[in-house]
């Protein structure tokens, strides 16, 4: 699908790393840009006129066309009122499907998609394909077009989903859906619509077997993974810790690196994602086995004193930490110790409340909306900061435990970002040995 940008009048709104890649695609195709950001004050070698601060209601009126970064909350008064008016509004995912010729495969859920993403791309370079990720890990998506490939593997946040309506991709996948980003979608409802977009035009759908939420709502064929029992489709066979594939021995938890039931689960739906596009067992397999995961997810960062310490700062949202408790209740030994807190964006916790009270020996919280979780538990320690919070779990644990950093929260009450919180949690358990 072409899409005619030259001397069209276009009004980027938002110059993050999202925008600033926008800017630089629409000058590319010979666009009119006028770019702005709510932010007084900015840094940027952008060439187009630049606008800070309040939006001008009448130069979004004005535009032919509206380009959203993901950041961006299509919700906003100033931009409604254009859109009411007839101005067209989309994202870069939706600008880049409509120059993209190449097969997607497109990712999408609650938690996981990163994981996911970087391994179906690691079972495609392993099978001697050409492929490069982006959207929201790596690559801005418009730096992908152009490049010689045989596939591209997108990881989509709900906001990109919200702008698109044509990337009709190769493979779809919703991982899972749970509560998440409720400051901006309002509802679980609206959040679980934007994640629903990704099906839009999909030829292969690959769901979650155990999660409704990640089915897509009109009838189709749709290939499957999950923990359940299943004779189709990838399962969990959790007696003898193995991944089936329609029923067979598919690959054994023992040989893989990564660890934990929800990587069970990210290993089955990348393999999924692949398979059904003709890629070799050996290949997917091969790739399955030498992934180690990503940076603060679930990683083993210290085993001081025979106490395994996770940084699993990535898991923002209430959905992430409840699988990472749920991968100790399987393989729990020793005592767990959880570390939790940060911004909660909105969210409920209360469905934390029976993991917390039947697999955490300890709930140890901080940050602004700690206390809302320490309130789950009869007696929880609260502290001040992530510091503290290492030095009193620290005190409770003894050889054979656990202390899992898994806050259920975002970061950016504390830090600039969640790897910003992951480096102060290593760096803290480092001073522990010092």
């Amino acid at each position: 699908m072409s899409f005619e940008l030259a001397n069209k009048k276009v009004v980027v709104v938002g110059l993050g790393l999202t925008g600033q890649s926008c800017v630089h695609f629409l000058l590319k195709q010979g666009a009119t840009v006028i770019a702005i950001d709510t932010r007084e004050q900015l840094q940027h070698d952008l060439t187009v006129e630049v606008r800070l601060g309040e939006y001008d209601q009448n130069l979004l009126l004005s535009a032919e066309l509206i380009l959203l970064s993901p950041g961006v909350n299509p919700a906003d008064k100033a931009i409604q009122a254009a859109v009411e008016a007839g101005v067209e509004l989309i994202g870069d995912v939706e600008l880049f499907a409509r120059f993209n010729t190449v097969p997607v495969i497109a990712i999408t859920g609650s938690n996981g998609k990163s994981t996911v993403t970087t391994l179906v791309n690691e079972m495609l370079l392993a099978a001697g394909k050409k492929s490069m990720m982006g959207g929201n890990i790596g690559l801005p998506v418009l730096d992908l077009l152009g490049a010689e490939l045989d596939y591209i593997v997108l990881e989509l946040s709900s906001f990109q989903l919200e702008t698109i309506s044509s990337l009709n991709p190769l493979v779809a996948t919703i991982l899972n859906v749970t509560e998440d980003h409720i400051d901006r979608h309002k509802t679980l409802s609206n959040y679980h619509q934007a994640k629903q977009r990704v099906y839009i035009g999909a030829r292969h759908l690959i769901v979650n077997r155990d999660d409704s939420l990640t089915h897509r709502q009109t009838e189709g064929a749709q290939n499957s993974f999950g923990l359940s029992a299943s004779k189709q489709g990838f399962s969990w066979d959790d007696n003898t810790q193995v991944i089936l594939c329609d029923g067979l021995e598919y690959l054994k938890q023992s040989e893989c690196k990564l660890s934990g039931s929800h990587n069970m689960l990210n290993i089955q739906a990348a393999a999924a994602c692949v398979k059904v596009i003709g890629i070799e067992d050996s290949y997917i397999l091969s790739a399955a086995k030498q992934f180690t995961g990503l940076a603060h997810r679930f990683e083993t960062i210290s085993n001081l004193k025979n106490v395994r310490w996770i940084n699993d700062s990535k898991a923002t949202n209430v959905g992430a930490t409840s699988a990472a408790i749920l991968s100790f209740s399987m393989q729990k030994q020793g005592k767990l110790v959880l570390i939790a807190g940060g911004d909660g964006k909105g969210a409920d916790f209360s469905p934390l409340t029976s993991l917390l009270n039947k697999y955490v020996d300890l709930l140890i919280t901080f940050g602004k909306d700690g206390s809302k979780i320490a309130e789950l538990v009869t007696s929880p320690i609260e502290v001040a900061n992530l510091k503290e919070a290492v030095l009193a779990a620290d005190q409770f644990v003894e050889s054979g435990d656990v202390v899992l950093l898994s806050p259920a929260c975002a970061s950016l009450d504390m830090f600039s970002n969640y790897q910003h919180r992951g480096e102060c949690f290593i760096q803290a358990v480092r001073e522990l040995a010092a």
